[in-house]
């Protein structure tokens, strides 16, 4: 998955706007003002990569599973990956691993917001 593409199906998920509140090269994805999803542009050292929200054991799971896969950076790293673009991620997966991310983040929030989006989600 390029990070356009990434970009674009993020964008795609209700109540998603995205910013670089962390400065230029990294944009920032949230839903109702809640981060689930950094975006690192790639750079001459790296790899584009995007950190994602994730439950405990399945960040374990897929971090045994995928060696792009590893502890979110510079977050909490048990409930946080960081998922290099280097296409040895399957694109369906990640996607998966996005809306895993919404979906914790909208988890978090008040009852009349979790009910709104999953109602705009389908």
């Amino acid at each position: 998955m390029t990070p356009q593409e990434l970009s674009d199906f993020a964008l795609e998920l209700p109540g998603t706007t995205d910013d670089e509140a962390f400065g230029p090269g990294a944009t920032v994805f949230k839903v109702e003002g809640k981060v689930f999803a950094i975006l690192q542009d790639e750079t001459p050292d790296q790899s584009a990569q995007v950190t994602l929200k994730c439950e405990p054991d399945l960040a374990l799971h897929l971090r045994d599973q995928y060696p792009a896969v590893g502890p979110g950076y510079h977050v909490n790293k048990r409930h946080w990956n960081t998922v290099v673009l280097d296409s040895t991620v399957p694109t369906p997966e990640v996607q998966e691993m996005v809306e895993h991310s919404w979906d914790r983040v909208v988890a978090g929030m008040p009852k009349a917001a979790r009910d709104r989006l999953t109602l705009q989600r389908g």
